[in-house]
């Protein structure tokens, strides 16, 4: 829906006619400020257009596009945006993606770029920033062809040359991404970049040697980026390099998002010269509920310490958090409470990497509610068959651009899981929420939904406890179903997250889970073969007994 003025663009408030008017950075200001309060139409009153308040302003002629944007008044946002755009710098319609994908409004950007287009057909900065859109939405078929046109026009543009790295890699075309990365590495030796993106897809498939190699020569170019550094860890922990990894992926905190806490108070190492007793230590959730499960198990080895432990996180946990051995109190929302160290659950491993509890707890470390796991007991004690939980797709996340894009590798829709349905002896209980689980009518044979009953993964987990097996893709709910000691088989995608390792189908962290993993990238049937091969072992088990 367009929104319109009822007064015109150029109208700025004031008292009267003899006011000082504001100049173009107060202008600016006051603008954006507006923006911040969503406040689209007094943004452009502030940011109006005429002459003698800076009307060449590139900077006023951008706020002025976003602000439009906002209103869906594309025509004119396209106009704003060629007046920013006036330099030979990237088009600034670019820098209103991270906006877009804030707002929710990542597709609307396409409707806009085409308008920007049309005006401006051969502009490979336009087409660059459509491409991104399109990779980010996964329509790949659509960006290909832009990315190809605009390297026509320029050949050797840098950051076009990566975006078709990008799109390369998201399409499983590994070999062609590493030869892209390869002629960048030859034309600029000195740009650690792109050794890091080589090191990256390498790990991505399990090279992880030839990823270390690299990752050698990158890290000496810039030893204190943290984009560099944090990449290197996640290579490091896949190849099993646990302490050294732990370590090195403490540099997250050099990039934004992970903590607002002073780091002068991080926990340090756990070292026996290290006194706790009596010390207040503030726990923190730093980013998707399946680290903070995994990481749990540390808590009870904390506690051994003498250290008073205070959970800071999330309330959909806070249960299941409350009753990990050693913790004192569970807070989510409001402000920080006292303490003497804070950790984020992610340093936990690096603090305890030295010690006899570097791979935390046992499981199981997580336990259900009694009175709630009870109440399903009851409910499904008829059911004799092998009871099996399914979990077909992880939370989307689209205000997290990374997250979403993992997510569309780690899921799938529940059709491909059909011909589980043929299974004799198995009862089906869906353990998913949000959007995936309207595809519930797809599957073609029963499949039991109690899942708006479980305003939790506190309701989850009793649940859980009570079904014979957990059948997953990698999201939150194997680490539930793990922590909890339940049997698990995790359906992963072909490069798979640096928890799971290389080259293996168990994992350290959860000693009954079985990974069944992709042999082609983006091929799921392989999986679900071998996943029902597994299920059918295990009726015939049950039968046999």
């Amino acid at each position: 829906m367009s929104a319109s003025l009822d007064r015109p663009i150029s109208d700025h408030p004031a008292t009267n006619s003899t006011s000082v008017q504001p100049t173009p950075d107060e202008r600016l200001k006051k603008a954006q400020e507006a923006l911040v309060r969503q406040d689209a139409l007094q943004a452009l009153l502030f940011a109006g257009s005429s002459p003698e308040q800076g009307q060449d302003l590139p900077a006023l002629h951008y706020v002025r596009a976003r602000a439009l944007f906002h209103l869906n008044r594309y025509d004119d946002c396209v106009q704003e945006l060629e007046k920013a755009s006036a330099n030979a710098g990237p088009h600034a319609v670019s820098l209103m993606l991270d906006e877009a994908v804030r707002l929710r409004r990542r597709g609307d950007l396409l409707p806009l770029l085409k308008l920007c287009r049309k005006r401006m057909p051969d502009d490979p900065r336009l087409m660059d920033v459509e491409a991104t859109v399109l990779i980010q939405l996964g329509h790949f078929s659509d960006a290909e062809p832009l990315i190809r046109r605009s390297l026509l026009i320029r050949p050797g543009s840098r950051p076009t040359l990566n975006l078709l790295a990008l799109l390369l890699t998201e399409t499983g075309r590994f070999n062609e991404a590493l030869q892209v990365m390869e002629g960048l590495c030859e034309s600029d030796p000195e740009d650690w970049e792109p050794l890091c993106n080589m090191a990256c897809i390498l790990s991505n498939v399990g090279r992880m040697d030839e990823a270390a190699n690299l990752y050698r020569r990158a890290v000496p170019m810039a030893p204190n980026d943290p984009r560099l550094r944090l990449n290197h860890s996640i290579t490091m922990l896949k190849s099993g390099r646990m302490a050294q990894g732990w370590v090195e992926h403490e540099w997250r905190f050099g990039l934004p998002g992970h903590t607002s806490i002073p780091l002068d108070r991080l926990l340090p190492n756990i070292t026996p010269s290290l006194d706790l007793r009596g010390k207040r230590i503030l726990v923190t959730q730093e980013e998707g509920l399946g680290d903070t499960l995994m990481y749990l198990r540390y808590i009870p080895a904390l506690a051994r310490t003498g250290a008073i432990i205070h959970i800071w996180g999330t309330e959909t946990l806070a249960a299941l958090c409350g009753r990990v051995e050693g913790v004192s109190a569970v807070q989510f929302g409001g402000e920080a409470p006292n303490y003497d160290y804070h950790c984020p659950f992610i340093s936990l491993p690096r603090a305890f990497s030295g010690t006899a509890d570097a791979m935390g707890a046992p499981v199981p470390y997580l336990s259900a509610d009694p009175a709630k796991a009870g109440m399903w007991r009851q409910r499904l004690a008829e059911d004799r068959s092998l009871k099996v939980g399914l979990v077909w797709a992880g939370a989307a996340r689209p205000e997290d651009t990374a997250a979403l894009m993992v997510d569309r590798q780690r899921s799938m829709p529940l059709s491909v899981l059909a011909p589980l349905a043929d299974i004799e002896g198995v009862s089906f209980y869906s353990l998913q929420k949000d959007r995936p689980a309207e595809q519930i009518p797809d599957f073609p044979g029963k499949l039991t939904d109690f899942m708006p009953e479980c305003g939790t993964m506190d309701d989850t987990a009793a649940l859980m406890v009570n079904l014979d097996l957990i059948v997953s893709v990698d999201t939150s709910a194997v680490h539930l179903a793990g922590g909890l000691g339940r049997p698990v088989i995790m359906m992963d995608r072909l490069n798979n997250c640096w928890r799971w390792l290389h080259g293996r189908d168990d994992t350290p962290w959860y000693p009954q889970m079985k990974i069944i993993r992709q042999t082609r990238f983006g091929d799921w049937s392989d999986v679900v073969t071998r996943v029902k091969r597994q299920l059918e072992d295990a009726v015939s088990a049950r039968t046999t007994q």
